[in-house]
């Protein structure tokens, strides 16, 4: 996620872009042998401190974004926090799928602490902050949002604060709206309390997995897996000279808002 601090790291690959209107994601196509090549496989970028134009994402490979629909926590300077219609419509008209996600607070931030510690009154509200600011960007009543978990919270520390946040946010969106960003366990813990929803893929569900502090665990559920992670000791791919994290799209149905549901 945009805002964690201590990750592990990646090496930068190129990108093919795939059919858009069937959004293959590493599938199968014929060459001209009769032999069977396969597409490299959708990838996405989230921000870490200031959004990329459109058309810079579509240059440099990328097929989209993940774009959030929180509110910048007092203190932070980015300008991707929360993300504007005029925005979200320039990725939409280059073609780019577009994905929503939720951060507000941040490990060890003064009065913003990571969203999952506020328990279910925090989910409650923090779930009608992401509806109301997916909404106003255009986003579609049937899209997930994925909200954070970006730390590594261990199982005691989700079953007694964290699934609760996620129940306040289930309240709010249903669970077939809601979405995790976190490590390969805490995706599992989600699917088995089912507080996260189904992709409509079968066998996925709205679970963006990272690659910090997963062990080199996997999540086979994953719609999403964030392999590029920004770290203070590395900027992940650089594009107009901001940083970017890099995401693998596992599922044809990942969260995004072109596709209906």
């Amino acid at each position: 996620m945009v805002d964690s601090s201590t990750h592990s790291r990646r090496d930068v690959l190129k990108y093919a872009a795939t059919a858009p209107a069937l959004l293959i994601v590493g599938s199968a196509v014929a060459t001209l042998s009769g032999q069977k090549a396969y597409a490299a496989p959708m990838k996405l970028i989230d921000f870490t401190h200031r959004l990329v134009p459109p058309e810079q994402i579509k240059a440099a490979g990328f097929d989209g974004a993940l774009v959030y629909v929180s509110e910048l926590r007092p203190g932070a300077d980015f300008d991707f926090k929360p993300v504007t219609r005029e925005y979200a419509d320039a990725l939409r008209a280059e073609g780019l799928q577009v994905v929503s996600c939720y951060q507000y607070g941040k490990p060890n931030w003064p009065n913003a602490p990571s969203d999952y510690t506020r328990g279910y009154d925090g989910g409650v509200a923090d779930g009608q902050t992401g509806m109301r600011l997916h909404t106003a960007a255009g986003g579609p009543d049937s899209a997930p949002i994925f909200f954070s978990v970006d730390e590594d919270i261990d199982l005691d520390t989700w079953n007694s604060v964290a699934v609760e946040w996620f129940r306040g946010i289930n309240s709010v969106l249903g669970v077939n709206r809601t979405g995790i960003y976190g490590h390969a366990q805490a995706c599992a813990w989600a699917i088995q309390d089912g507080v996260i929803g189904a992709s409509t893929t079968p066998g996925h569900a709205w679970a963006w997995q990272t690659r910090a502090w997963s062990d080199g665990e996997r999540e086979p559920a994953a719609v999403l897996y964030q392999d590029v992670i920004v770290t203070p000791d590395d900027p992940g791919v650089i594009l107009a000279n901001t940083s970017v994290d890099v995401d693998i799209v596992l599922a044809p149905d990942f969260g995004q808002w072109s596709l209906p549901r």
